[in-house]
């Protein structure tokens, strides 16, 4: 007979009407779920070409739909989290699922690019309360140890194989259907996974508390306009007031922020989670490294159809050697962590990905395939696969269950922030560089773009070695 103890330490099964349900069935309601988030982090890269023909975008306008999209993600992942804390997670997440699903259909039926930019906003708020609720129903179903490793390197391996596999069926329905059908998809998948929740996932505890609603609304309009202030910078030059406007106003309101989460009373970013310098040091290696990351998917997928002439399909395809090299090396992951220390494998992660990247970044319009793209991706691929497991971990261990919601959220939101921040920036420098002929911008400005990604990810191995190895260390040392 399975004692109260033995369930909380090992959570191998959860129960709900007295009828237990395996681990692995959460686990699964979980990834596919924040999969479908994911997914749609990535579907739209292979369609950028066709959205920008459709609706007249600009090379910097294109930038937004995808800006939109991870901006109120990000600044509103922190208020999602806390609902969760309030009104249970459960019912946070299936509500969740409803957003998403009824804002994709909004994505795919755009007629104008407000109307897309606008709808994938509303989209980031679905996936803004999904992923900080997924996590948390992650790490209060898998005890610390060996079982919430496996589990998070299921997690993060979805978070990998989405970015890259949303590239695949973005190029595959674009190619035989429109960019649009990859949206539509959400629907039938979200109604699927909102059955399967409501009868298995477990209900977590209500807490007593109020919202940061003046915290959310400062962290979403601060990031925002530091990122318009960014984007405005490429079109209208660093001096212009279209640029230092927006970028005053955002450096203000995040100054703001950091003021008023000193002064609440239940702020949505506890100060006490930076306590942790391991986990202050995992927060901004996943700003630099996502921001890195998207960039690479960014510009490389317009690269291969811009330069190679290929396919939103084949385009897709392309990103087969690192999206295989990834899933390989995310499953493995558990079992190297039982052999290694964690911010060895972590770093070994990065550092592969930067050399991947350094690599990829001589891209010009003789770079073949083989040598030029699809190795230097099979280094990105093995150093995700090694990096996002153990970034994740070190950002939520050692958490109190008081901050859980709270604690998945800020790795969620620096994920998105960073990568939005990042993008705008080397939208921003690659857009600075001219050659006269289509063709040969797109080539210079993917080049150019990917050698900042790859100082990003040299940044990040800075970081790493710096805070996350260090501390790991003491902590290692203190427990002996």
């Amino acid at each position: 007979m399975t004692t109260t103890a033995q369930r909380a330490a090992a959570p191998a099964a959860a129960r709900r009407n007295g009828t237990p349900v395996h681990a692995t069935l959460i686990l699964a309601i979980i990834c596919v779920s924040y999969f479908m988030v994911i997914l749609d982090n990535s579907i739209v890269f292979t369609g950028l070409p066709q959205i920008r023909s459709d609706m007249g975008f600009s090379e910097t306008g294109l930038s937004w739909i995808t800006n939109a999209y991870v901006l109120v993600f990000g600044g509103l992942l922190l208020l999602g989290a806390r609902a969760g804390d309030l009104f249970g997670h459960r019912r946070v997440f299936l509500f969740s699922l409803v957003v998403f699903s009824l804002t994709s259909l909004l994505v795919g039926a755009a007629q104008t690019p407000w109307w897309l930019i606008g709808a994938r906003a509303l989209q980031g708020i679905g996936a803004a309360v999904l992923a900080p609720s997924a996590l948390s129903l992650l790490t209060r179903s898998f005890a610390e140890g060996r079982a919430r490793n496996r589990a998070m390197a299921a997690y993060s391996a979805v978070a990998g194989l989405g970015a890259a596999l949303g590239l695949v069926v973005g190029g595959l329905v674009a190619n035989l259907v429109s960019w649009r059908a990859g949206f539509f998809l959400n629907v039938p998948i979200g109604v699927v996974m909102m059955v399967l929740a409501l009868r298995f996932l477990p209900e977590t505890q209500r807490r007593q508390g109020r919202f940061d609603i003046a915290g959310a609304v400062l962290a979403t309009l601060g990031s925002t306009a530091l990122v318009l202030g960014i984007v405005d910078a490429a079109d209208f030059g660093w001096t212009a007031p279209l640029t230092l406007v927006p970028l005053v106003a955002g450096v203000v309101m995040l100054g703001l922020f950091v003021r008023v989460e000193r002064r609440a009373a239940q702020p949505i970013v506890p100060p006490r989670l930076f306590a942790s310098r391991e986990r202050s040091g995992a927060y901004l290696t996943r700003m630099l490294y996502m921001g890195a990351m998207m960039g690479f998917f960014f510009f490389t997928a317009q690269f291969v159809q811009s330069v190679y002439h290929w396919t939103p399909l084949q385009a897709g395809l392309a990103f087969l050697p690192m999206t295989l090299v990834n899933f390989v090396l995310a499953v493995q992951v558990p079992r190297l962590l039982e052999r290694a220390a964690r911010p060895h494998v972590l770093l070994t992660g990065v550092v592969l990905t930067t050399v991947g990247m350094a690599w990829l970044s001589r891209l010009n319009l003789h770079t073949p395939y083989l040598t030029g793209v699809a190795l230097p991706m099979v280094l990105i691929g093995a150093g995700q696969g090694l990096t996002l497991a153990p970034l994740t971990s070190s950002g939520v261990d050692g958490v109190a269950p008081a901050d859980a919601g709270a604690g998945s959220g800020l790795v969620n939101t620096v994920h998105q922030i960073g990568s939005a921040l990042s993008l705008s920036i080397l939208t921003a420098v690659a857009a600075s560089v001219s050659t006269g002929h289509a063709t040969s911008d797109i080539a210079a400005r993917s080049g150019t773009a990917l050698t900042g990604s790859a100082v990003l990810l040299a940044l990040a191995v800075v970081t790493a070695l710096a805070l996350i190895v260090p501390a790991r260390a003491t902590r290692n040392e203190r427990s002996l």
